[in-house]
């Protein structure tokens, strides 16, 4: 398994931050690689991009305002997101780490390993920067 982590300030209250990453049912709105959201319950939705292929998502930690924790699985990776918030004045540091393993490849573990580093690194700027996008 893989990890990473990357950090970011975000001129947002907390609050608004907290509100926007908790809002699945609105992702598609806002990030750009979601086209349309499947809520299941409280605690698990799906994500789809526009060409069909769907991530799956189980809450398992919502401590408002500071962490929320999330097991990730689609076709490709099983991994897990902790999004931990902080009130900095008047912005939200976000240190958002993510951890996954590849399922299919049958690679090398260094090629496994690239492969889950690759991904984790898209997946998170891809994010942050959506989320900086939204709440700009």
């Amino acid at each position: 398994m893989t990890t990473s982590s990357i950090k970011a300030n975000i001129r947002c209250d907390i609050q608004k931050v907290w509100e926007t990453i908790l809002a699945v049912e609105n992702y598609h709105t806002w990030r750009s690689d979601v086209d349309r959201i499947e809520v299941i319950d409280e605690k698990r939705f799906i994500t789809y991009t526009g060409d069909g292929y769907s991530t799956t998502f189980t809450v398992t930690v919502a401590e408002p305002f500071e962490r929320w924790e999330l097991d990730v699985e689609n076709s490709d990776i099983k991994g897990h997101w902790a999004v931990v918030l902080a009130s900095r004045g008047g912005e939200t540091e976000i240190n958002f780490t993510a951890s996954s393993a590849a399922k299919k490849l049958l690679t090398r573990p260094i090629g496994k390993s690239v492969f889950e580093k690759v991904y984790l690194d898209k997946e998170q700027t891809r994010f942050i920067v959506d989320l900086k996008k939204v709440l700009g």
